[in-house]
C-alpha cells in the first residue's frame, strides 16, 4: 500500500522585531546628518582656502592652527562624551535635546569662521588669533551636537536591520549635506581675476561670496537639525540616573580589537576625506578650472547614490566587514592607477577626464565603507556590551569622533605642509596666479600619491584587522536581543507589582 505523502510544515514566520522602524524615521535621521555636513563639509573643504588666499595666513601657521585645535580636542571630545553619558534623560530623550539646543550656536560659529578679519585690521597676529578662536569654537560646538546625534542611532532601535537602515539613510543625508557645498560653493566663492598665459581664466577666492555661502549653509543646518529632532524617537530606554564609570568604559575600548581597528580605520578614512579638499588647489592651480570641483563631487557621490539602493540586501547577505574589505580594495587599486596614469596625460586635455573616471571608481569602492560606517560603530557598541556588560554610546562616539578628527588634522596639517614644501605653493602670492610650472605638477603629485597610500592601508586594516565578520556578529545580536527582552519583562513586572 502506497504511503500517503505528507506536506512538510511551513516554517513559522519570523516575528517582527519589537523596535522595528520604518522609512519615515530613517528619513528623519537622514536630515540630521545633512545638517551636520552642510556646515562641516563647507568648513572642511574651503576654510583652508579662505585662510591662505583671503586672510593671507602662511600655510605653516594654518597647519599649526589645525594641529593645536586637535590638541584641545583631546580634552574637549572626552569631556563632551562624559557630559552626554551622565546627563539624565528628559521627556524627549537623552540625546535628541542637543539637536534643539546646539543647532543655532554651532551654525553661527561656522559662519564666523568665514568673516574677513582683514576688513578690521591689518595686524596678522590679531587675524590669526581670530582664526584660532572661531575655529576652535566651531569644533567644540560641532562635537557637542555630533556626539549625541551619533549616539541617537543606538537608542532609536536595536534591530540590526533598523541599524542598517539608519546607517544607510545617514549616508544619504551625509551625501546630500556633503555634496551641496561641494557642488554649489564653487559657483559663488570664486571670481575671475584675469587670464593666464595659455588663455584660460584665472580664478581666486572671493571673501564676500565665501561669507554669504557660509550663512546659507548655517541656515540650512538649523532647519535640518530641528527637523531631525521632530521626526525621531528614542525607543531604547536610558537610565534615569546614569552612573557611568568612564574610566572602565575607556579602558574597555583600548582592550577591544573591534574598536581599535574601527578607530584606526576612522582615522584613515576621515583623513582621506579631508585630504581630498586639497583638490580645490588642484582644480584652481593645475587644471585651471574650479568648476571641475562640481564634476569631481558628482563623480565621488554618484556611486554612493547608486549603491544605496542595493546596500541593505548586500549587507544582509555578505556582512559589513566583508563589503568594506572588497570596496576599499577597489578604491586602493584605482588610486594607485590614478597616481601612475594622470601625470602622463595632457594637463588641459585628457587629464581632467581621466582624473574624474578614477574618482568615480574610488567613490564606488568607498561607498561600501561610507554607507555602512555608522552601522559598524553601532556593532562595536553592541560588542562592548556583549563582552563587558558596559554600554556607553556617548563614550564610544566621543573617542571615535576624536579619532576621525585626528585623521582630519593629519590631512590638514600634513596636506598644507606637503603643499608648501613639496609643491612650493604660497597662497599669499600664488592665490590668484592660476597654473605655475612645477608648482602645479607638485600639487598633482601630492593629490594622487597620498590617496593611493591611504586607501591601501584602509583595505589592509578592514580585511585583516577588523574581526567582526557576519558570522561573529550573530551571537552578539542574539545576546543583546535576549538582554533587552529580559529588561523589558523586568520593567513590566515591576510596574505590575507597583500598581
Amino acid at each position: 500500500m502506497a504511503r500517503k505523502k505528507t506536506k512538510a510544515a511551513a516554517p513559522a514566520a519570523e516575528a517582527p522585531h519589537p523596535n522595528r522602524i520604518g522609512i519615515k524615521e530613517g528619513l528623519g535621521y537622514m536630515l540630521g546628518d545633512a545638517g551636520n555636513l552642510f556646515i562641516l563639509t563647507y568648513v572642511s573643504s574651503f576654510l583652508k582656502v579662505f585662510y591662505t588666499d583671503v586672510l593671507k595666513l602662511a600655510e605653516s601657521k594654518v597647519a599649526t592652527l589645525f594641529f593645536v585645535s586637535r590638541l584641545w580636542d583631546a580634552i574637549n571630545d572626552p569631556m563632551w562624551g562624559a557630559i552626554v553619558a551622565r546627563r539624565k534623560p528628559r521627556r524627549d530623550g537623552k540625546f535628541r535635546p542637543y539637536l534643539k539646543t546646539i543647532a543655532v550656536p554651532v551654525s553661527i560659529a561656522a559662519i564666523l569662521c568665514f568673516v574677513d578679519f582683514n576688513r578690521f585690521t591689518s595686524n596678522q597676529t590679531l587675524i590669526l588669533v581670530f582664526a584660532y578662536i572661531t575655529y576652535i569654537a566651531f569644533g567644540m560646538l560641532y562635537t557637542g551636537i555630533n556626539i549625541p546625534f551619533g549616539s541617537l542611532a543606538s537608542v532609536i532601535t536595536d534591530d540590526p536591520k533598523g541599524r542598517t537602515l539608519l546607517s544607510t539613510f545617514r549616508s544619504i543625508g551625509g551625501g546630500i549635506g556633503g555634496a551641496a557645498p561641494l557642488l554649489l560653493a564653487p559657483l559663488f566663492i570664486y571670481q575671475t581675476v584675469g587670464v593666464s598665459s595659455d588663455g584660460t581664466k584665472v580664478q581666486a577666492a572671493d571673501a564676500g561670496g565665501m561669507l554669504a555661502f557660509a550663512v546659507a549653509m548655517g541656515v540650512c543646518s538649523i532647519v535640518f537639525y530641528l527637523a531631525c529632532y521632530g521626526t525621531t524617537r528614542e525607543r531604547i530606554p536610558s537610565e534615569a540616573d546614569p552612573k557611568v564609570n568612564m574610566k572602565a568604559a575607556y579602558l574597555g575600548m583600548l582592550k577591544s580589537r573591534p574598536f581599535v581597528t574601527c578607530a584606526l580605520a576612522g582615522v584613515l578614512i576621515s583623513g582621506q576625506l579631508q585630504f581630498a579638499s586639497l583638490n580645490q588647489y588642484l582644480y584652481k592651480n593645475y587644471f585651471e578650472n574650479t568648476n571641475l570641483s562640481i564634476i569631481g563631487t558628482i563623480a565621488n557621490y554618484l556611486p554612493m547614490v547608486i549603491m544605496i539602493l542595493f546596500m541593505p540586501k548586500l549587507v544582509e547577505r555578505f556582512g559589513k566587514k566583508e563589503l568594506c574589505g572588497i570596496g576599499t580594495f577597489f578604491s586602493a587599486m584605482a588610486s594607485i592607477l590614478m597616481y601612475l596614469i594622470v601625470p602622463k596625460c595632457d594637463r588641459l586635455g585628457s587629464a581632467p577626464v581621466v582624473f574624474m573616471v578614477f574618482l568615480f571608481i574610488i567613490g564606488f569602492g568607498y561607498s561600501f565603507v561610507s554607507i555602512t560606517n555608522w552601522a559598524v560603530v553601532a556593532d562595536v557598541i553592541d560588542y562592548q556590551e556583549y563582552k563587558t556588560g558596559l554600554r556607553c554610546e556617548s563614550a564610544v562616539y566621543a573617542v571615535y569622533t576624536f579619532c576621525r578628527k585626528l585623521g582630519q588634522t593629519a590631512a590638514d596639517t600634513g596636506g598644507l605642509l606637503l603643499l608648501s614644501n613639496i609643491a612650493g605653493y604660497d597662497g599669499a602670492t600664488m592665490g590668484d596666479k592660476g597654473y605655475l610650472p612645477g608648482v602645479g605638477e607638485g600639487i598633482l603629485f601630492v593629490c594622487t600619491v597620498v590617496p593611493a597610500v591611504v586607501y591601501t592601508l584602509v583595505f589592509l586594516l578592514m580585511q585583516f584587522g577588523y574581526p567582526l565578520s557576519k558570522s561573529k556578529l550573530e551571537p552578539v545580536y542574539a545576546h543583546i536581543r535576549e538582554k533587552r527582552a529580559a529588561q523589558a519583562q523586568a520593567k513590566q513586572t515591576a510596574q505590575t507589582s507597583d500598581s
